[in-house]
């Protein structure tokens, strides 16, 4: 007889989600899994990779391999640092707890979402490396001040501010899975869409344990935590400006980095206004569908950049060569959102300790057939990239 499957023997990040998947109930899988629209991006954020082929370096000794990377003059011994992925808790118990202390053990940092359904203070004592806040602006300018204040106190070492989010993109998953009845509390509306939820026992008897459905406590109203029906509205209402920045950056006083940027422009437009780092990103394609994967409108920020900020890059990661090709392509780092999410869904902190396992061996391995023996050193001779890519702007 087989042993049942679990996280901890997961070959690869696909073999986390088909676990994923068997454990959650539909809506909530497909809340990690979906993105905008028809999903073009969704599917081109991961196959644009594919059009990167190696350059390796044979007959080259490498008995070991520096992963540490430099970003914000914080030192992370990974070159990837765990993305903000919202309402993690809904995956598992303490969701974002278990995420940041497992990137702390793996030596590498966790960004933590503004719509995280645990106290920043206790994810941020649940790990000894860099911690960054992602800052929405849901309710408002003194709410965000408050919540600014809060991430200083409980030692976060950076904002990150995500500027492609003025709506909410539309997961047409979400809407065939009644994510809105089920959340309004309505039997007569939830009722069509309860079974989903009722055969998936284990994980409901946990999510009710943790506390069912839950709210938003580090967005805190006058009358208490933002609910989870309320996101949709306040989104549309705390729109971030470029001028914006100016007030957040003056009121946490530290390293900020901006989330969501598409184009060459806008990368420059942050360096103009002194921002710190940026994050190549389309929101892990759950916002705008058609936008360019992210690795290919890498080289033109990059370009745009020219070395005066660090650049980080997330968006179909899902091997170890794909942070290997968003290094060689001038990152400085990535971010790992689905995942790890994957992981914890399927096994809470072990599954996330095992997608972290998975991406580091994966990187590990392809630094050493490439024969380059520290990350550092990885640049685009390493690798070919389509002729098109350097054309990829508009003229």
């Amino acid at each position: 007889m087989f042993a049942k499957a679990s996280a901890s023997s997961a070959v690869n990040i696909n073999d986390l989600r088909a676990l994923a998947k068997k454990r959650l109930p539909q809506m909530v899988f497909d809340y990690i899994d979906s993105g905008a629209d028809r999903e073009q991006t969704l599917s081109q954020n991961c196959t644009a990779f594919n059009e990167i082929y190696f350059r390796p370096r044979c007959a080259v000794a490498t008995p070991s391999c520096d992963l540490s990377i430099d970003v914000l003059q914080q030192k992370f011994q990974l070159p990837f640092i765990l993305a903000p992925v919202g309402s993690s808790r809904m995956f598992y118990p303490k969701g974002e707890v278990l995420a940041a202390s497992e990137a702390g053990k793996a030596g590498t940092g966790y960004t933590l979402s503004t719509l995280s359904g645990c106290r920043l203070e206790e994810v941020k004592a649940a790990t000894d490396y860099p911690a960054w806040y992602q800052l929405y602006l849901l309710g408002g300018r003194d709410v965000a001040l408050k919540t600014i204040e809060r991430a200083r106190s409980a030692g976060f070492s950076a904002i990150v501010v995500t500027i492609d989010t003025p709506i909410s993109g539309l997961r047409e998953r979400d809407v065939r899975n009644g994510t809105k009845q089920l959340l309004s509390r309505n039997p007569l509306q939830m009722l069509p869409y309860l079974p989903q939820m009722l055969i998936k026992p284990c994980w409901l008897s946990q999510w009710l344990g943790d506390g069912g459905l839950m709210n938003f406590p580090n967005v805190e109203l006058e009358d208490g935590p933002m609910g989870y029906t309320e996101i949709g509205p306040a989104l549309e209402q705390s729109v971030v400006t470029w001028d914006d920045l100016n007030w957040i950056r003056e009121a946490w006083g530290g390293k900020l980095i901006i989330k969501g940027v598409h184009i060459g422009d806008d990368a420059k437009r942050a360096v103009d206004l002194g921002v710190d780092a940026l994050v190549v990103s389309n929101h892990g394609a759950r916002q705008l569908d058609s936008v360019a994967p992210t690795i290919r409108v890498l080289p033109e920020i990059i370009d745009a950049v020219n070395g005066q900020i660090d650049v980080l890059l997330d968006g179909g990661i899902r091997r170890g060569g794909d942070v290997v090709k968003a290094l060689c392509l001038g990152a400085k780092g990535v971010l790992i959102g689905r995942a790890y999410a994957y992981g914890l869904a399927a096994g809470g902190a072990s599954g996330v300790e095992r997608a972290i396992q998975i991406i580091r061996t994966d990187i590990l391995r392809t630094m050493k057939l490439l024969g380059c023996d520290s990350v550092k050193k990885l640049d685009r001779s390493y690798v070919s990239i389509p002729d098109s890519w350097d054309k990829f702007k508009n003229i």
